[in-house]
């Protein structure tokens, strides 16, 4: 007995130690035949242009033979943000159950199909708007953000399994900048806010409440007035708008302001009052989420981040660590309320520890059954460790009550641990292969949504069929150790508690 407990503790712990070997993430990679892609455009293209790459992806696309429609938003990103450069590509794929290849396949792909396009970042998103690896870069200074996103987007490029490597905000687009001459445009009696007003109204029209409106029958329809479009990117021209002072005199622009050509940020995004920067990647097949972490952490020590620049997860990255505290709070929560059930009763402290004493021994099957399917550790997994939970504490329940039942009718204690794993191993096995039968069909991913199911099936097939066996050979011998420890603990501090109010039950009532 003493041996096969200590074999135990050392299967409990060498258990422990196999999870360091399994890789983990956030969800499966799921095939619901859809891919949705974001597409980026070069800074400065128009509408148009965005326009005719989309009709040329799309073109590509349909060759494919796996593809059966293609939908093009242009003009926005596939969160809803519109830019003008920005697109949305959603491809619809035929069923899984029609084609040979899995949708991560295909994202290889279509990748090699939009390699033909020249001058675009297009990247995938899964349906929440989400890069598969995504970290956002954190600084107050908008220049050395960029300096820094510009260097580690380049190292990321180079790190095999990672592709489509793309920052937000990290292009930057021409524009056309006035910087009024402050000396000047004091000595003309014109104010910085009037050349801002000059140029609003020239290039966008001037606000609703000031246009004018255009009476038709019932409706007044506003009449917007702007300089034409060609002329927005003629430097000579803009140049030439008429300012008001504040005596009511006009002079031209390019006295009271210089007026050139320059670069600016595509978009400024910011998070906690500081400038954000997200870069993303897509994962090659079979990259899990950690080693793809842990790879991403590595090229950013290596680049060294300045003073003033800050990492912080985002995305998956971000939500992983977050479902990891939660399920270990509550799994802790959980075990606490078995706990104290079990002590109500039993009306004992030790016996419970007994079985819960048994919940690592399913650990080992699990690591087995996610190595052997080459599954990661996401949150399907950790559903099914919580259900391992409560079924493989059933099993020790049977075995440990029958037990102490035995007991209390003068039953030597081997004789009857030896009896109580005789008589409860038949219902025991009964339900585990039951479990284990009915979890079958989701353990082979069948049916849309299977890759979800998948490896929560496996984790508690393997933990069950391990749990099991090894219930039968081991909750007897934690039994016998904790119930020494308990009479051990009882000799020495019954002493200091006081004999019990109710009367002893062997003892003639009065």
């Amino acid at each position: 007995m003493e041996f096969k407990g200590a074999d135990g503790v050392a299967l409990f712990v060498g258990s422990i130690y196999a999870t360091a070997l399994l890789p983990t993430g956030f969800l499966p990679d799921e095939d619901n035949s859809r891919v949705v892609i974001s597409l980026e455009l070069p800074p400065g293209e128009m509408l148009a242009d965005t326009r005719g790459v989309s009709d040329r992806i799309t073109t590509n696309l349909k060759r494919i033979p796996e593809v059966r429609s293609v939908y093009v938003l242009g003009g926005t990103t596939p969160l809803g943000v519109r830019d003008i450069r920005r697109a949305a590509v959603i491809v619809r794929l035929v069923p899984k159950t029609e084609r040979h290849r899995t949708q991560k396949q295909m994202k290889a792909v279509i990748s090699a199909a939009l390699a033909d396009i020249p001058d675009i970042r297009a990247w995938y998103v899964n349906d929440r708007g989400e890069r598969e690896l995504s970290f956002s870069l954190l600084a107050a200074n908008g220049e050395q953000l960029t300096d820094v996103v510009g260097r580690l987007e380049g190292a990321l490029r180079r790190v095999p399994g990672f592709s489509n490597v793309a920052a937000s905000g990290a292009t930057e687009r021409p524009e056309i900048r006035v910087v009024p001459k402050l000396d000047q445009a004091a000595n003309f009696g014109v104010s910085p806010d009037t050349i801002g007003e000059t140029i609003r109204v020239a290039t966008i029209g001037d606000v609703g409440a000031n246009l004018a409106k255009f009476t038709s029958g019932d409706r007044l329809v506003p009449i917007r007035v702007q300089i034409d479009e060609k002329a927005r990117t003629d430097l000579d021209q803009i140049a030439q708008l008429r300012v008001t002072n504040a005596g009511g005199k006009s002079v031209p622009l390019s006295t009271v302001a210089e007026v050139n050509f320059g670069r600016g940020p595509g978009t400024i995004d910011r998070y906690d009052r500081s400038r954000r920067s997200q870069i993303g990647v897509d994962l090659v097949q079979g990259f899990a989420l950690s080693d793809a972490r842990e790879a991403f952490l590595k090229v950013v020590e290596e680049q060294k981040l300045p003073d003033g620049v800050r990492l912080q997860p985002a995305g998956d990255a971000e939500i992983q660590d977050e479902v990891a505290a939660g399920f270990i709070s509550a799994m802790g929560t959980g075990l606490m309320i078995v706990f104290g059930v079990l002590v109500l009763l039993f009306g004992s402290v030790f016996h419970p520890i007994t079985i819960l004493l048994s919940l690592p021994l399913s650990f080992g099957g699990v690591v087995v059954a996610l190595l052997a399917t080459h599954n990661p550790v996401s949150m399907p997994v950790y559903i099914g460790l919580l259900m391992l939970m409560g079924i493989v504490t059933k099993n020790a329940i049977m075995l440990v009550d029958f037990a102490v039942e035995e007991i209390a009718k003068g039953v030597e204690r081997r004789e009857a641990l030896i009896d109580a794993g005789r008589k409860r191993a038949r219902p025991i096995v009964m339900t585990t292969l039951a479990m284990a039968a009915g979890m079958l069909p989701s353990a082979l991913a069948l049916g849309d949504g299977g890759e979800f199911r998948a490896p929560m099936a496996i984790a508690v097939i393997g933990g069950l069929l391990v749990s099991t066996v090894l219930s039968l050979v081991f909750v007897p011998s934690f039994f016998t150790a904790v119930d020494d420890l308990g009479r051990l603990l009882g000799r020495l501090f019954g002493g200091l508690v006081g004999p019990t109010d109710e009367p002893d039950a062997h003892q003639p009532a009065e």
